[in-house]
């Protein structure tokens, strides 16, 4: 538990260092060159000491694509979001992506909708109203990205999740982070690389690799491996309410009582779609089986 909440925290994090690094210079395409290739040079040698094997073949070339495409796609939108909307906004928004693979799923794997699930998804989309709120708390342009964000990580997680049956977790990661790291580089090359005009932007851009994204990835397989993936899908919840506090203290964003209870109802949905593929996994619902 402990390894999870701290994964959430780090990950919870990024936005804060994404709005330090944007106000010392730097654009989201500079930012995710650095955050996917010093990551890729900080993992690397780790898998490769501790003798863990590279996915081979279609594997391979469908994590390629998981990189290349769908976290590129992911981050651009979350990252570009954040120059138009609050970090919390974004935040709390990315957090509907569990909903969203709940619609996916019953609508192309034809998985049942249950009375649970449909409840969590009444929730989410209560919540998602309220976050966003009458003002919304950002530009259209910016909302609209950090509600695409989901949709995309949606699609990406369940394509992922068929292909990680076959392939290491952490290799698998390094693959997707390189794929990632060599588009962003083919985008600075055309547009051009922009560096932190201050120490306290590189200590940003730091803290996104490093922190944000190492560190971050480490800790969740560990909890992973621990707690099991429903306990740790919840645990991760801590990441939303990361964002939004470190962004109250830090940044200076209002909070207020409608986006507390937006959010609030965002997570139970994720604490309840959760405890719907906790009972899935043990047998105790039936999918058409």
């Amino acid at each position: 538990m402990f390894f999870v909440i701290i994964s959430a925290i780090a990950f919870g994090a990024i936005a804060i260092f994404a709005k330090t690094a944007y106000s010392a210079g730097l654009d989201p395409i500079s930012v995710l060159f650095f955050r996917f290739s010093i990551a890729s040079l900080v993992m690397l040698p780790w898998v490769i000491l501790g003798n863990i094997p590279f996915p081979r073949g279609r594997f391979l070339l469908g994590l390629i694509l998981m990189g290349g495409i769908g976290y590129v796609s992911i981050s651009f939108c979350y990252f570009t979001a954040l120059t138009m909307a609050s970090a919390g906004l974004v935040a709390i928004l990315l957090y509907v992506y569990p909903a969203v693979v709940t619609i996916f799923s019953v609508l192309l794997f034809k998985e049942r909708m249950t009375g649970l699930k449909l409840l969590a998804l009444l929730l989410a989309i209560t919540g998602t109203v309220l976050t966003i709120g009458p003002v919304g708390g950002g530009q259209l342009l910016g909302i609209l990205l950090a509600m695409t964000a989901p949709f995309i990580y949606a699609a990406y997680i369940l394509v992922g999740s068929r292909i990680l049956r076959q392939a290491p977790v952490l290799s698998s990661s390094i693959v997707v982070m390189i794929s990632a790291s060599l588009v962003f580089g083919g985008a600075v090359a055309v547009k051009g690389l922009n560096l932190p005009h201050t120490w306290l932007g590189w200590g940003g851009v730091l803290g996104i690799a490093l922190l944000s994204t190492v560190i971050a990835i480490i800790a969740f397989f560990a909890g992973l491996e621990r707690v099991g993936p429903t306990n740790a899908s919840v645990l991760s919840t801590f990441e939303p309410v990361t964002t939004v506090i470190l962004a109250f203290l830090f940044l200076g964003e209002e909070i207020g009582v409608m986006r507390i209870t937006g959010g609030a109802l965002i997570l139970m949905a994720v604490i309840l779609l959760a405890k719907s593929e906790f009972k899935k996994t043990h047998g105790k619902e039936s999918y058409g089986s």
